[in-house]
């Protein structure tokens, strides 16, 4: 990142500890905001609360299935313009 600008914020949605741990380290290392939630619950949460720039969303998780976040985020307006991978 350069300027003045503030790091974009990106949301690392993914239930294996060590899968957050390097990504949210690889992104800070970017110079980006890394956030994240160990479950789809939490990633919900995290993102109606957050709004990040992006979102980086495991799609097989225990309980609530990474597809099943994504509906809701767009299902609400205040999310459904983030984008996701």
């Amino acid at each position: 990142m350069s300027g003045s600008q503030a790091p974009k914020t990106i949301l690392v949605v993914d239930d294996v500890p060590d899968i957050l741990k390097v990504l949210k380290r690889q992104l800070e290392h970017w110079g980006f905001c890394a956030l994240v939630a160990s479950s789809g619950e939490e990633g919900l949460a995290t993102a109606q609360r957050e709004h990040p720039d992006l979102i980086l969303l495991d799609i097989l998780m225990p309980k609530m299935k990474g597809r099943e976040v994504c509906a809701r985020l767009k299902a609400d307006p205040a999310t459904a313009g983030i984008p996701f991978i």
